[in-house]
């Protein structure tokens, strides 16, 4: 199974920006599938669909440590969330601006369902931090 990594690395960054505002996931993915779309991009699906995938990455993200409710003091609001180290890890090896983001993505999808298993994730960015 290959993963949207352009959706996820921009969820990444809009929990990381998004003190004192709600995480909208469904929104970021509708303003992406409109980004391809502007670019030539074909979706694969539909809008709906890539709205429903970011949701559902809302909870796989949470469920693997990857983002964290943000606090108060962080501009929390009770529905926004701040990276953990293991997201920010995430981002910084997704990136497009990481040269060797493609390659690391290929190795995730490689893994399938459980490339965002925190424990999995953790085991392959520890591999590429050896080589």
């Amino acid at each position: 199974m290959a993963h949207d990594w352009e959706l996820i690395e921009r969820l990444l960054h809009e929990a990381q920006n998004s003190a004192d505002d709600s995480f909208k996931p469904r929104l970021y993915a509708e303003q992406l599938a409109g980004d391809r779309l502007e670019a030539g991009i074909p979706l694969e699906g539909s809008v709906d669909h890539l709205k429903q995938i970011a949701g559902d990455l809302e909870g796989v993200l949470y469920q693997g440590g990857f983002i964290e409710p943000r606090t108060t003091e962080q501009g929390g609001t009770g529905n926004n969330f701040v990276l953990t180290a293991r997201g920010a890890r995430l981002l910084s090896l997704i990136g497009s601006s990481f040269p060797e983001s493609v390659e690391f993505r290929r190795r995730l999808d490689e893994q399938g369902e459980i490339a965002l298993d925190g424990e999995v994730f953790d085991q392959l960015a520890d591999s590429v931090a050896r080589t």
